[in-house]
């Protein structure tokens, strides 16, 4: 009885993550994920059923889905101590599958910046992960990595570029400034992977999302909070800093699309950017849901708000050349739903 596990799997890219390997699999899935960022599965999975067997929530009619609400460290270490302990004590026959690694601190600019120690106990969960992987070996990792990985002086507002994969050298001896303690966590989970690959054979590919967005995110990220304020019709309209600050968004559908791509071509710890390769100011974003709207609100910059960095967006061109692969969601078709269900969320609260 094959068994993925995904960590962090009730966040916004693991609960995905967990639905696409319903849709994906016949197999059955391990979810870990102490719901501190993260919401509970019925929340989310369609039809919800469940029924309790001690600590674990065997979740729907075919009983594919065990849930452990816990802190992933405890999941790994109850299960490194004792190698039968799913067996004796619940009963599972269990084959690793694939691991996906969601588990980790995270939040907006402001937790980012805020609370930077915080945000490095992520290095602590990444060590146990790849500490575990090295001895368990699933048949294949996906480790998440992120664009804050990337060195901050190529993202200024007279520096920036296209940020290639090669712009982060973890096999070199020069690596750039990323972006403080979540984007040095990620970049020092990149060098395990290759370690795991290297030394442990094990097969993983790191991917590398810029501003990944949809219609249930939550609403402490700024995608599905200015559609809602859109939709409010909200005049002022206020941004964060001058507002001409620019990410390039990426719908989750496609970052699920390259991301089990990019599970069945790369297996040596390659790190690959997920993005539409389109910068886009937050003004410009402000402009695109207030059409949607039908008004023209007057934009009041917050100048005493965190920002990060100015331009951050990605080039494609290798995703492309060895995945052959492009996203399908354009910004205005991804921003429009979730600009519908921003609406529609209102009209239910009235």
């Amino acid at each position: 009885m094959k068994f993925h596990v995904v960590s962090g799997a009730c966040g916004f890219v693991g609960r995905h993550t967990v639905l696409q390997l319903l849709k994906r699999t016949p197999d059955n899935i391990i979810m870990v994920d102490d719901l501190s960022v993260g919401t509970h599965p019925s929340t989310w999975l369609p039809n919800f059923t469940s029924r309790k067997l001690k600590d674990v929530e065997i979740i729907g009619k075919e009983e594919r889905l065990f849930y452990w609400q816990m802190d992933f460290r405890k999941f790994l270490h109850k299960i490194q101590e004792d190698p039968n302990w799913l067996k004796n004590e619940y009963g599972l026959n269990y084959e690793l599958g694939d691991a996906f690694h969601f588990a980790a601190i995270v939040g907006g600019r402001a937790k980012i910046e805020g609370d930077p120690m915080a945000v490095a106990l992520d290095l602590s969960i990444d060590a146990e992960f790849f500490n575990w992987i090295a001895k368990a070996k699933p048949e294949r990792v996906l480790y998440p990595s992120s664009s804050a990985a990337y060195p901050i002086n190529m993202q200024t507002e007279s520096e920036a570029v296209a940020l290639k994969e090669a712009d982060i050298n973890i096999d070199g001896y020069t690596l750039g400034m990323p972006d403080l303690t979540y984007g040095w966590t990620k970049m020092t989970g990149e060098f395990l992977a290759k370690i795991a690959a290297r030394n442990y054979g094990i097969s993983i590919v790191c991917i590398r999302p810029f501003s990944g967005y949809g219609e249930d995110q939550d609403l402490s990220y700024p995608v599905p909070a200015i559609a809602r304020r859109a939709a409010r019709k909200e005049n002022p309209f206020e941004v964060w800093g001058s507002g001409k600050q620019g990410r390039d968004f990426v719908h989750i559908d496609d970052i699920m699309d390259c991301m089990f791509l990019a599970m069945d071509k790369i297996h040596d710890g390659t790190a690959i950017n997920i993005g539409s390769g389109v910068l886009t100011s937050f003004i410009d974003l402000i402009n695109l849901f207030s059409k949607f709207a039908g008004y023209t609100p007057t934009i009041k910059p917050l100048l005493d708000k965190p920002v990060g960095v100015h331009s951050r967006y990605c080039d494609m061109s290798f995703v492309k050349e060895r995945l052959g692969w492009e996203p399908k969601i354009s910004l205005e078709d991804g921003m429009k739903r979730v600009y519908d269900v921003a609406l529609e969320n209102l009209k239910r609260e009235k």
